[in-house]
């Protein structure tokens, strides 16, 4: 479609969306394989002989293994993946929250890559980069045509290399170049804002190596400027996930210590888990409780969790944990529905293992996999109706997706996804100005945000126009 979406996504980090992972980084004992199908083992012997001698051209040994890893690996599920040395460097770098580039937060609009947000501190914002400036060329190469991740994988290089974007400023009328020195760049993946006195926002926009530190350390900020905080929205949407340890830390921020937040299970000891609001369960390589030093009435403060289509995995674990715990209201859209924790284990200095060992239950004992978080109060992502909710993919949508508890198909929504998008291209047929991109999260525009704060308040709060086939799923939960 040709239709001015915003996707918004950190420049070059790269996460794949619904992670959930513990990272174990040791070599694979060779004495824990059990014994192998020696039949099929020669059978693969077999083809790699054949491909080998008898393929039209030469073809590379290593690829040949590597290729069989990976396909053998891709048919388990969504989420296991063979990480060859490109690719286990950009994982590395997406849970870091560092990589090398410009420092831009993007989206898309009209085919070009649109400034969502510089990262303060970044080379973009010392250039000047603006919020709503377009990106036109990068170096010689004209943006249009490009994805998001060949746009990304441009801008992207060594340390101190330049890059030359050329920007459109729609609010001055002009196209400028400017050239920027690249460097490592420090994704904050914590924001926080007063929304107005006594109301505070924190949004949660990936679990990473640093989102705890940064969590605790805005939450701080929030109580410096207002100590008398009386409500506060804990913002999940198009959350992605991430690390396990950062889902337990931020639930247990908010609840009773020692309370359950996750447990897990699969066919591995390891894998047979339960994981409480207590710093043993989420300090990493025996460092200091990062919320040691959070004042006392974050326990108690009213707390409304906004989810939607795109909060998978670690955020799902927060948003499970506090509505089972009756500590928030969750507000917002149906979730993504990743409910499966992966492990990295490392096979060489370059090269790892993503893969699926168990799955995760909330306190209650729900299985959330392949349905996601089911909202207390349902929300629209704008006042007049959902534009895209229907259209996001969830985990049922994808290929050999792990099986949900009683699963089936969900006509219903089938129903829905087909409906909006009639409805957008009938939009677009008339103008491609008809379909607005969605507000940016925590904007003075941002409708569920405001209906949060409405709750808060204890003010009306206008609830998802759209519910109908909605209440019955909720009323199957």
């Amino acid at each position: 479609m040709g239709t001015s979406l915003k996707v918004a996504g950190w420049l070059a980090l790269g996460a794949v969306a619904g992670a959930l992972t513990t990272i174990q980084l040791q070599a694979i004992a060779r004495s824990s394989v059990g014994p192998l199908p020696l039949e099929e083992m020669q059978q693969l012997a077999a083809v790699f002989g054949m491909v080998k001698n008898d393929y039209v051209e030469p073809v590379d040994e290593k690829k040949l293994i590597t290729d069989a890893i990976g396909g053998m690996v891709a048919g388990l599920d969504p989420h296991s993946q063979y990480f060859d040395k490109k690719t286990f460097k950009e994982f590395r770098e997406g849970t870091t929250g560092k990589f090398v580039g410009v420092g831009i937060e993007i989206g898309a609009e009209d085919g070009l890559v649109k400034v969502v947000s510089p990262i303060e501190g970044s080379p973009a914002f010392r250039a000047g980069i603006k919020s709503g400036d377009l990106i036109t060329r990068i170096d010689d190469t004209p943006v249009k045509g490009l994805s998001i991740d060949q746009a990304v994988k441009r801008m992207r290089g060594e340390p101190a290399t330049k890059v030359t974007l050329t920007i459109f400023r729609k609010t001055e009328s002009r196209s400028f170049p400017v050239t920027i020195t690249r460097e490592e760049i420090h994704v904050q993946s914590v924001r926080a804002k007063l929304i107005e006195p006594g109301y505070a926002w924190l949004r949660v926009s990936q679990f990473q190596d640093r989102t705890v530190d940064d969590f605790a350390r805005k939450l701080e900020e929030l109580y410096k400027q207002d100590p008398a905080i009386k409500g506060m929205v804990l913002d999940l949407r198009n959350d992605p996930g991430g690390l396990l340890e950062g889902a337990v830390a931020v639930a247990a921020a908010f609840l009773p210590n020692d309370a359950v937040v996750v447990s897990t299970n699969g066919q591995i000891a390891d894998a047979k888990a339960t994981f409480r609001a207590n710093p043993d369960n989420y300090v990493r390589r025996g460092g200091p409780d990062p919320l040691r030093k959070l004042p006392a009435a974050l326990k108690k403060v009213p707390l409304v969790v906004l989810v939607n289509e795109g909060s998978a995995s670690a955020s799902e674990i927060v948003a499970g944990a506090l509505q089972d715990h009756k500590r928030a209201l969750v507000m917002g859209g149906q979730t993504f529905g990743k409910g499966s924790v992966q492990t990295v284990r490392q096979l060489s200095a370059d090269t790892a293992l993503k893969i699926t060992t168990a799955r995760y239950y909330t306190p209650s004992g729900r299985s959330i996999q392949a349905k996601g978080i089911v909202p207390d109060v349902w929300l629209d992502e704008t006042a007049e109706g959902n534009v895209f909710a229907a259209l996001r993919m969830r985990e049922a949508d994808l290929e050999k997706h792990l099986g949900g508890p009683d699963e089936k198909k969900d006509e219903a929504r089938e129903k829905a996804r087909e409906e909006a998008r009639q409805k957008l291209e009938e939009q677009l047929a008339k103008s491609k100005d008809a379909v607005k991109p969605l507000p940016e999260f925590g904007s003075a525009e941002d409708f569920p945000l405001l209906q949060a704060l409405n709750q808060l308040k204890g003010k009306p709060v206008l609830v998802s126009k759209t519910a109908t086939e909605r209440k019955a799923e909720a009323a199957t939960d």
